[in-house]
């Protein structure tokens, strides 16, 4: 396989990678607790576009099924934080983890109830297509995945840099106690932002499933997005974006020019040289705190 071909197809897995980190990191930040159910999100999420988007069931249009999966696994989330996280408010951090490694389970056991554990293919307009870059045979759906990633990357940049409530969730990210006596809802922010990392968790499980099928399993490839974020750095939202780049394209080369099984090891080496040279990741930007 030609070395481009190879570099298009790890970036465009990396991209996923990206996507799912962004969600750990987004919580990381708002409340210094790390979501090990996002793999899990993002494997729900791509079943609920599934069922939006299939012919055999709801068959809505594909743009349509992608902002209605969007819009519910965002209000899914939400109520997750609101009914369940919350409750555990000044609880050891510790808690939370295994809560949230609980909820992988259940999220996982109520989708092979309802879809099933068979893999399945989502429909979309890209399968199967592709086009010339040059030398470069690329599928519509990895050109999908890269740019869906480039435009949310922008979005998510505008955000948080250009709107009262991005500002609000930085702050509240920062010091949730100052925030709160500047005027900042705390609460809500944080519910907010658990709704925002579900609907990326959903768009990152929808760019998965295009190239490929999805099953209940697929949600543990929040492992390897939590790589990617440990590699770029919790406090660092480009860095999850780079560390899910990172790991798409080594793995990917690992596969072709590598012994049997390098690939499946490869993202877990790399994370275990990045905690033991720069234990704050590779970019790292919040500083440690003083007591």
């Amino acid at each position: 396989m030609d070395f481009s071909q190879l570099l298009v197809g790890g970036i465009a897995n990396g991209c996923v990678y990206g996507l799912v980190a962004l969600g750990f990191v987004l919580i990381y930040k708002a409340t210094e607790a790390v979501n090990f159910a996002q793999g899990d999100m993002m494997m729900l999420g791509a079943f609920i576009a599934l069922q939006a988007v299939n012919e055999d069931r709801w068959g809505l249009p594909f743009a349509l099924g992608l902002a209605l999966a969007v819009v519910l696994m965002g209000a899914i989330s939400w109520a997750i934080e609101v009914a369940i996280i919350r409750r555990l408010f000044g609880q050891p951090q510790f808690a939370v983890v295994i809560l949230t490694i609980a909820l992988g389970f259940v999220l996982r056991f109520v989708a092979g109830v309802i879809w099933g554990h068979e893999p399945q293919t989502l429909q979309t307009p890209m399968a199967g297509r592709q086009f010339e870059l040059g030398p470069v045979s690329v599928g519509y759906d990895e050109a999908f995945v890269i740019l869906a990633t480039a435009a949310l990357t922008l979005l998510l940049y505008l955000f948080f840099a250009r709107t009262k409530l991005g500002i609000a969730m930085q702050a509240a990210s920062q010091n949730q106690l100052a925030a709160y006596y500047v005027g900042v809802p705390v609460k809500r922010v944080s519910s907010m932002i658990w709704a925002l990392s579900g609907m990326l968790a959903t768009v990152a499980g929808v760019l998965f499933a295009a190239k490929g099928s999805i099953d209940p399993s697929a949600g543990l490839l929040g492992i390897k997005a939590f790589a990617a974020a440990v590699i770029g750095g919790f406090g660092s939202l480009p860095g999850a974006l780079l560390g899910g780049l990172l790991i798409g394209l080594v793995e990917t080369f690992a596969a072709r020019y590598g012994a049997a099984g390098y690939s499946q090891i490869a993202p877990y080496a790399i994370m275990l040289l990045v905690l033991v040279l720069r234990p704050n990741g590779l970019f790292a930007q919040f500083a440690q705190k003083k007591v």
